[in-house]
């Protein structure tokens, strides 16, 4: 079966090697720009959303979040949930996190919000807000009158700066006033500000438990929420079962079930979108190849014609051009993978800005292979339709000037 093909591939070597250079590196550039951007744009969306993810679960749900059941407004007996929880296999930790209403008040500026309270050492082992502090310093297990706010609560002087009604350029060491729902009006010193570049995260202000209690005036034995931190390695759904069957009441969900529909179907789109850009893609270098082939064709129709009166099979000219776009774009592939890996070494180096953060291509390494038969078959279909026409001419035919 080799033999077969010796033939048409010493041809087609030989009609790249006689051909124009210039003409040959444009194509195989195009080919590979091509392919690059088959790859290196879908990498940029693919990044994002595992930016996006990965922010949700560091800094603001965890790997899994109870709630109260349907209709209640709190997880009543906290301490006995949270050691039921502890205890399940595959749990790291529990945190709870309790959330008051307030008007926080700065300089004439005000905004409603919820102040949630958070054990600080339980919440170190369960989410990474306190390696976020972009001034001062994280809570302490026993603070009272301190508080850390996002940085889209703190603000900036300049208005333009704020994506969101702010506090008008907080620092760290300034005081912020707090009136609560019960009526409780508490002055908080600013211990720090964080910025984790998530908008849910760095909307959100925190003090401790401690604080919280003096706020309600009594020892607080509820929750409005549970963030469960799973350990290494361990799925999260297989630990939401276990919670389950550990007899958890409460309405427990995954991080993946927290973002709900919405999210998913927002992350259908933007595959759908990468999926366009791969099809438009395949579209741009099928087309470039069978020009090429198309005018090499043309160009050696008189030598098409003779190679057919001298008896040479139709399947072995045929196999030739075959052969020589799937030279060029394995010749493009190759080219196109090196710019890729460039520009994610590059792009990895120096993220690339956005509002929600620093993003950096995420490749699937099988979505190279993907890509590359996607093209591969492309480009076979591209050349093999000019060769297919030329060689099944009549003999005068392709001899004709």
């Amino acid at each position: 079966m080799l033999n077969r093909y010796r033939v048409p591939f010493f041809l087609a070597l030989r009609s790249l090697q006689r051909g124009n250079l210039g003409s040959l590196v444009l194509t195989v550039v195009i080919v590979g720009m091509v392919f690059t951007n088959m790859i290196f744009m879908p990498s940029i969306i693919t990044g994002a959303i595992v930016n996006y993810e990965q922010q949700t679960v560091d800094t603001y749900t965890s790997d899994i979040i109870i709630e109260p059941k349907e209709d209640f407004r709190y997880i009543e007996d906290l301490s006995g949930l949270l050691d039921k929880v502890n205890r399940v296999p595959g749990v790291k930790r529990a945190s709870p996190h309790y959330a008051a209403g307030a008007v926080l008040r700065h300089k004439g500026k005000a905004l409603s919000m919820a102040v949630e309270a958070v054990q600080p050492r339980d919440e170190m082992l369960v989410t990474t807000l306190s390696s976020y502090m972009e001034e001062g310093t994280y809570l302490g297990d026993g603070d009272t009158g301190e508080i850390i706010l996002g940085r889209y609560v703190a603000g900036f002087k300049d208005p333009s700066e704020d994506f969101l009604p702010s506090l008008g350029g907080v620092k760290v060491g300034d005081t912020v006033t707090a009136e609560y729902t019960n009526g409780v009006v508490r002055e908080y010193r600013v211990k720090g500000i964080f910025r984790t570049y998530s908008f849910n995260t760095d909307y959100l202000v925190f003090t401790t438990w401690d604080e919280m209690e003096v706020v309600e005036g009594r020892e607080l034995d509820q929750a409005t929420s549970v963030l469960v931190k799973t350990d290494p390695g361990a799925d999260e759904n297989d630990v939401k079962k276990t919670l389950l069957r550990y007899g958890v009441q409460e309405d427990v969900q995954t991080w993946l079930d927290f973002l709900g529909n919405a999210y998913r179907n927002a992350v259908e789109s933007y595959n759908i979108l990468n999926n366009i850009t791969i099809v438009v893609s395949l579209v741009i270098a099928a087309v470039v190849l069978f020009v090429v082939i198309m005018i090499k064709t043309l160009n050696s129709r008189r030598q098409i014609g003779i190679l057919l009166a001298i008896g040479i099979r139709k399947d072995i000219i045929i196999n030739s051009y075959l052969f020589q776009v799937l030279i060029l774009a394995i010749l493009g592939i190759i080219f196109g993978i090196l710019v890729v890996l460039g520009l994610t070494a590059y792009f990895t180096a120096f993220p690339i800005e956005f509002p929600e953060g620093n993003i950096s291509p995420y490749i699937v390494p099988a979505d190279i292979g993907i890509n590359a038969l996607y093209l591969f078959g492309a480009s076979a279909l591209a050349g093999y339709i000019p060769a297919w026409r030329i060689a099944n001419k009549e003999i005068l035919e392709s001899m004709r000037m």
